[in-house]
């Protein structure tokens, strides 16, 4: 028998008909919880009942502790199950696809991963008005001035400098609750930043380690591929100390050891939700000791 699941409702089926079916209630709130809960992997009340006590073949992966996963039998590919048939109309679809969009739209800006981003982007801002604020002070330092009339210029490069700081302790609290791995291998502060130039903790989980070395070097790679030159060796995790206080010779092959690492830490955080830290870590420190002792 071949179980599948429809945006409106779960059939059992043998290779020409439906033999059995659970049809989700015809109303559009009804409907999104069960998207909602497939979209998270979780098995759906009527997926066990229907195949309860009966061997069933699936096509999709969280279904995999109810059946025998088989998504290339040709049955999943030409049996079809249409929804007017079961008094499910296509604007009734198209209703609930426009819902369901918004949710994830409302989803992913609320993530944390995403205000990670804005913070980061904001912390960049801060930076630079530091910076910007920094030299017309060392301006005035070439002149004569009295106290009150730059004053308002050194509250203002104070105060920048102390929602920087502030605005680190919380995106370093936030990547700890969301990316432990990536926060202990590489630093809260760079693990952030590389979920910034990626677009999110899942996005870095799926980048090769080659083009997590480099994130944040985007310019000096299109000019290698339009000037030629040497290619970057790494982006933003030279901040990693392991890298930016290595003889130069040896940066690169170090920045490939802490990508892959990075590498296996975001797939962690965004999939397993193990902590992997320490196996990490050692795995990290030995080799770099092997690249030193070279």
């Amino acid at each position: 028998m071949y179980l599948i699941t429809k945006w409106f409702g779960t059939f059992l089926c043998d290779k020409k008909s439906i033999k059995k079916k659970e049809l989700f209630p015809n109303n559009e709130k009804a409907i999104l919880d069960k998207l909602n809960k497939i979209q998270k992997n979780n098995i759906l009340d009527e997926e066990i009942e229907i195949s309860k006590n009966k061997k069933v073949f699936v096509c999709e992966k969280r279904l995999k502790k109810i059946g025998e996963y088989k998504p290339l039998d040709d049955f999943f590919k030409n049996f079809d199950i249409l929804p007017e048939k079961f008094g499910y109309s296509n604007d009734f679809l198209q209703k609930i696809t426009i819902k369901k969009t918004i949710e994830s739209v409302e989803d992913d800006l609320s993530s944390k991963d995403f205000q990670i981003i804005q913070m980061v982007n904001s912390l960049e801002d801060l930076i630079q008005t530091s910076n910007l604020l920094y030299e017309r002070l060392n301006c005035w330092e070439e002149i004569n001035y009295s106290k009150e009339k730059i004053d308002p210029l050194i509250k203002s490069y104070d105060f920048v400098n102390n929602e920087i700081k502030n605005l680190e302790k919380i995106i370093q609290d936030d990547m700890i609750d969301i990316a432990p791995n990536i926060s202990k291998v590489t630093g809260a502060l760079i693990g952030a930043k590389l979920l910034s130039y990626s677009g999110g903790l899942k996005n870095l989980a799926m980048l090769p380690s080659s083009t997590i070395q480099v994130l944040g070097a985007e310019k000096a790679l299109f000019r290698f591929k339009k000037e030629g030159g040497k290619p970057p060796k790494h982006g933003v995790i030279f901040q990693n100390s392991y890298i930016n206080k290595s003889p130069y010779k040896i940066r690169g092959r170090i920045a490939r050891v802490i990508a892959s690492n990075i590498s296996y830490a975001a797939k962690a955080d965004a999939f397993t939700k193990r902590d992997i830290s320490d196996l990490l870590i050692n795995n990290m420190k030995s080799r770099i000791k092997d690249i030193r002792n070279l």
